[in-house]
């Protein structure tokens, strides 16, 4: 009974951190492809986003900032990338440790 429940929550975390990273590298091609901000499906994403970022891989102010043309394209690829990555990698460590 505790293997299944372990079992099961280790599939959620790990859907969870791959979720949060398909959203995150969907919002960075969003801006990258300089996609309509008015649709309301890609502003949705874009909030998601900003949200799942936790300000750390943030594309205003996160790791890092880069400055002239296509500063903004450069931030979100670059951070948003990161925080992907993190997500992935964190997600399977902790399902690594929870699955029995």
């Amino acid at each position: 009974m505790v293997t299944k429940i372990r079992a099961r929550l280790a599939q959620l975390i790990w859907l969870l951190a791959a979720l949060a990273a398909l959203v995150l590298a969907v919002g960075a091609l969003l801006i990258a492809l300089d996609a309509n901000r008015s649709n309301s499906l890609v502003d949705f994403v874009l909030r998601t986003a900003d949200y799942i970022d936790l300000d750390i891989f943030s594309r205003q102010d996160g790791i890092k900032q880069f400055k002239g043309d296509g500063a903004q394209v450069k931030n979100a690829l670059f951070n948003w990338g990161l925080g992907a990555i993190a997500y992935l990698v964190v997600g399977r460590l902790l399902d690594r440790i929870i699955k029995p």
